[in-house]
């Protein structure tokens, strides 16, 4: 018969003296019953302890390592380009059929503007990453960043057409952004995109391909969108090589690839508490007003703007105009340049000059005035307080501009993906411009 272990079994020789075997129930043993009972609950603590880290060192808990059920998605970007290795990177995005966003610097972007077009032409997104990266100049006020975001939305739109609203500050906006930052520039209708996910190609120099590779694919449990940091700009041909190992990766891990928005929703870091930064002063009011305030009407909506002057016609695509108060405000220079017009800038006066047809357009900076006057000193005109100045480019209301240039506005029309405006010359307009032609 088995013993049970609480049990004791009576010596032989005492067994052998009973004319049958005597059974005798024992008391526990109580010292080794305490230390197997030491033994589990030090088991349990050790294991709660490493099982929950976070805890211990007295942090935030850390989020749940649980597959989420929404769609996986990674989002690649490139900073400081263009750059030499840009075409490689767009080769191999297009070998492997991935689109990718590219925050371009201006300074780069006016020496290859050939790549910024190739980006656009071959499915990417661009984003804003200011003029020319010098921490110094950026982040000693809002101005001087807002001037640098202000300065490269220009020269992309001349090179694309379109003006980038997302902006990716250099070097993250982690103990270099104080709110007034995140605030005025969100006022202003721009999205500040920072990362999750960093390469580390920028880490140091000559960081090698397998680092990179490891770095980038590093994403924290619970992720389901990844916004991967790396670098095309400067010298980074080892992003280059560990770049095909990085597609690769997030592809047989099921996740798509695709291309920030705007109107996605912003990953930013938290502002550092302690930033050398910190004792910034905000822009004042009336400089908010007047540059910021405005500034998200480029992007209003999404509409483009077809205007019909007569049998020409032109479309201004968002971004190259706004509308305030009402008002369709457009850009004088590039919609001169739509229908046939010229235009020059006098420094001194600070006024624009364009001439249309038998019209000579002025709009000064300084004084809000804009007036005609034509060939044949006829149907001159002149109106008051309609020019703005903002970011170096002339700001002229569209009704009041084809007024000034002898035209009627015959119909204001919008649907759900444009505003169509309609003009036309009036018959004795257009008499006397065919006599100044013909004498």
């Amino acid at each position: 018969m088995m013993q049970r272990p609480e049990f004791t079994m009576v010596e032989k020789a005492e067994q052998s003296l009973k004319a049958k075997s005597i059974h005798k129930r024992g008391f526990p043993a109580w010292p080794s019953c305490l230390l197997r009972l030491a033994v589990i609950i030090c088991v349990f603590a050790s294991y709660a302890w490493t099982a929950y880290p976070s805890y211990a060192a007295g942090a935030e808990a850390a989020a749940p390592n649980k597959e989420s059920n929404k769609e996986k998605v990674v989002y690649l970007s490139f900073d400081d380009g263009p750059g030499k290795h840009t075409r490689e990177v767009l080769d191999i995005l297009r070998e492997e059929q991935v689109k990718a966003t590219f925050f371009v610097l201006g300074e780069q972007a006016e020496r290859y503007p050939e790549l910024i077009q190739a980006a656009v032409e071959e499915g990417h997104a661009l984003g804003n990453h200011t003029y020319n990266h010098h921490y110094d100049e950026l982040y000693s006020d809002f101005k001087s960043f807002w001037k640098q975001v202000k300065q490269t939305e220009d020269i992309v739109n001349r090179i694309t057409g379109f003006r980038p609203n997302l902006v990716r500050a250099p070097g993250g906006t982690y103990g270099h952004f104080d709110q007034n930052y995140f605030d005025l520039l969100e006022l202003g209708g721009y999205t500040v995109m920072d990362w999750n996910v960093d390469s580390g190609d920028s880490k140091r120099k000559g960081v090698p391909a397998k680092e990179i590779l490891r770095n980038s694919t590093k994403v924290p449990a619970g992720t389901g969108s990844v916004i991967l940091l790396m670098h095309d700009g400067g010298a980074h041909a080892e992003t280059v090589k560990a770049l095909p190992g990085i597609i690769k990766y997030y592809r047989d891990h099921g996740y798509r690839f695709d291309t920030m928005r705007a109107e996605d929703p912003p990953v930013q870091f938290r502002v550092h508490p302690e930033g050398k930064y910190k004792s910034r002063k905000a822009p004042g009011a009336e400089w908010v007003a007047e540059h910021v305030k405005f500034n998200r009407n480029l992007w209003l909506s999404g509409k483009e703007l077809k205007i019909e002057l007569g049998l020409a016609a032109g479309t201004l695509k968002p971004g190259e105009f706004r509308v305030e108060d009402q008002r369709i405000m457009v850009p004088l220079r590039p919609f001169m340049k739509k229908f046939g017009g010229s235009i020059r800038w006098d420094v001194e006066s600070r006024t624009a000059t364009a001439l249309w047809k038998d019209k000579v357009i002025q709009a000064n900076s300084v004084s809000g005035e804009l007036k005609s006057t034509s060939a044949n000193l006829s149907n001159n005109r002149t109106i008051e307080g309609a020019v703005q100045s903002q970011g170096g480019t002339i700001w002229v209301p569209l009704r009041e501009l084809l007024e000034i240039m002898g035209l009627d506005v015959s119909s204001l029309q919008s649907n759900e993906s444009e505003w169509i405006v309609k003009a036309n010359m009036p018959l004795a307009a257009a008499l006397n411009f065919y006599l100044y032609r013909t004498i």
